[in-house]
C-alpha cells in the first residue's frame, strides 16, 4: 500500500467531523445532534446496542445519506453536499457489514474498479494500488479468483482491500469482524494495525469489543441516535451509562 495522501490542512483540524448531525426517516429519528471529531491517524472505535444509529452515522459521514440537519467536514472543508463518490475521491473509504463484492469479477478486477473509480487512478498507478492492497490484506494468491467463490473471511479481506485501493486518508470499517471466529478476527486485527501504522485514520464499528480494544485508542458509545460516552476505551466501557445501554440496568 502506498503512503497515504498527505492531508493539506492544519494538523490540529480534524480529518473528519460531524457537526450537530441529525438523520430522520419521516417520524423516525435515527440520529439526533451528533457531533464527533476524528483526528489524523487516530483509531476510533464506535460501539452501542443494535439500533443505536452507528451505521446510519457512517452512511452520513461517507455521503450515502444526506443529513436531515447539521454538516460533515473533511480536512476542514464542508462536504455535506458531496455524494459518496466525490467523498471517496477526496479520501474517505468504507467497508460494509455484509460484503458487497462484484461477484462476476475476479478479486483483482474488484480492486481495479475501486482504484479507477474511487482513487481516479489509471494505468500503472491503478495496478500498483491493487497489488499493494492485495499484498497488505494477504490476498495476492487469490487475485484471479472470482469474488463470488470466496469464503466469509476472504470476502471481509476483499472489502478492506477494495477500500484501500481507493488510496484513502480515512477508512471506516463497519463490523468487519462480524460472523468470524476469534482466530479469523485476529487475522483482521493484524491487517488493521498495519493500515493504521501507515498513517491511515481508522473509524471502526464493532460488536466484538475485545477485538476492537486491541486496535483503538479512543472509544465512542452511541445509544438511541446520540453519543453517550467518548474517551479512553477502558473508561468508556466502565461508564454507567454505557453499561446500562448494553445491559438495561446498572449492576448494584
Amino acid at each position: 500500500m502506498p503512503e497515504p495522501r498527505a492531508a493539506a490542512g492544519d494538523a490540529s483540524v480534524p480529518i473528519l467531523a460531524a457537526r450537530r448531525v441529525a438523520k430522520h426517516f419521516g417520524a423516525l429519528r435515527v440520529l439526533e445532534d451528533v457531533s464527533l471529531d476524528i483526528g489524523r491517524a487516530e483509531a476510533v472505535g464506535i460501539v452501542g446496542p443494535n439500533g443505536a444509529g452507528k451505521t446510519t452515522l457512517f452512511n452520513v459521514l461517507t455521503g450515502a445519506y444526506p443529513p436531515s440537519r447539521g454538516e460533515v467536514r473533511f480536512d476542514g472543508r464542508d462536504v455535506t453536499a458531496l455524494d459518496a463518490a466525490a467523498r471517496c475521491r477526496l479520501g474517505i473509504a468504507r467497508s460494509h457489514q455484509v460484503p458487497r463484492p462484484f461477484g462476476g469479477m475476479t478479486v483483482f478486477e474488484n480492486l481495479h474498479v475501486a482504484a479507477v473509480m474511487g482513487a481516479g487512478a489509471g494505468g500503472e498507478q491503478a495496478t500498483r494500488l491493487c497489488l499493494q492492497s492485495l499484498e497488505l490484506c494477504g490476498m495476492l494468491e487469490l487475485a484471479n479468483r472470482r469474488a463470488d467463490t470466496l469464503g466469509l473471511l476472504d470476502r471481509k479481506r476483499l472489502e478492506m482491500a477494495r477500500a484501500l485501493a481507493t488510496d484513502p486518508q480515512v477508512l471506516l470499517l463497519d463490523e468487519i469482524g462480524g460472523g468470524l471466529t476469534d482466530g479469523e478476527a485476529q487475522e483482521l486485527v493484524g491487517i488493521i494495525r498495519q493500515i493504521l501504522a501507515r498513517g491511515v485514520t481508522i473509524v471502526w464499528i464493532e460488536h466484538i469489543v475485545h477485538v476492537l480494544l486491541q486496535v483503538v485508542n479512543r472509544l465512542v458509545c452511541m445509544e438511541s441516535g446520540r453519543i453517550i460516552a467518548d474517551g479512553d476505551p477502558r473508561q468508556v466501557m466502565r461508564d454507567p451509562a454505557v453499561v446500562e445501554a448494553y445491559l438495561g440496568s446498572v449492576p448494584q
